[in-house]
């Protein structure tokens, strides 16, 4: 079967050859990043903080948390991202996400997928997009990662465990206080759901973390529906003040 379908396995790459996810310059393999884009990918691999997920210059071990959260500590329990926010990351995202490209999360689930496997027995739950914005954009780029990673490792994914319930405004650009205000009610468990969470540890999955506004409120509601943890699983964290002012931020642009 493999050598019947290999002759058109290559009239099909030399047709439609395999381009790099961010620039869309000629690769090798399906998925693949060029090298000059490969090398602005900025792994986050070393030592973070357990809490908010940004990166630590010392490793004092798993537990160490930032003076940030150590002050005001975040209602998640953690934060796995694959790789710091950049122009490559970013590319991929609004291609995914304001492109239409949804092969993209293919992509980046295989990289959610790896990280996503270190959690023991969770629960994959994609961060809801309110209805009208699903029916303009036509699906949850969340929800596609969430489905990419549970494909790919086995975990199950559960887009019903919470919902949107009004729109919001975008938040980039407003304070603390404000982003809270936005939020307040703005997601819920349905109460079938909540058997599905008690005592679970859920995988909230996103495609960029900024600020951690949409993160913290949705945990806040997973928290009180039973789950005992909720940590985020997400392809880019943004590490620079202001930068979630940009148009096509993750938790900020829903």
């Amino acid at each position: 079967m493999s050598l019947i379908a290999s002759p058109f396995r290559v009239a099909i790459d030399f047709a439609l050859p395999p381009r790099c996810p961010a620039c869309g310059l000629i690769v090798s393999d399906d998925g693949a990043f060029c090298g000059p884009c490969w090398s602005k990918l900025d792994f986050l691999v070393g030592p973070a903080c357990a809490a908010c997920g940004v990166p630590l210059e010392q490793d004092l071990g798993p537990e160490t948390q930032c003076a940030a959260c150590l002050a005001e500590p975040p209602p998640h329990d953690g934060v796995r991202a694959a790789v710091a926010y950049g122009s490559v990351a970013r590319a991929v995202v609004l291609k995914l996400k304001h492109g239409g490209r949804i092969g993209m999360a293919r992509v980046i689930g295989r990289y959610l997928a790896r990280l996503a496997l270190a959690e023991p027995d969770v629960l994959l739950v994609p961060v809801p997009l309110h209805r009208w914005r699903i029916w303009r954009r036509g699906f949850n780029q969340s929800g596609l990662l969430a489905r990419e990673v549970s494909r790919r490792t086995g975990l199950e994914v559960r887009a019903d465990l919470i919902e949107r319930r009004k729109r919001t405004p975008m938040l980039g650009g407003l304070g603390r206080a404000a982003r809270a205000r936005a939020l307040r009610g703005a997601f819920a468990v349905p109460s079938e759901g909540k058997a599905a969470l008690a005592g679970r540890t859920v995988l909230l999955v996103d495609d960029v973390y900024t600020s951690g506004a949409t993160a913290g409120a949705c945990a806040k509601v997973l928290k009180r529906a039973g789950a005992a943890k909720v940590i985020v699983l997400c392809w880019a964290r943004v590490l620079q003040d202001g930068v979630d002012d940009v148009p096509g931020l993750g938790d900020e642009w829903h």
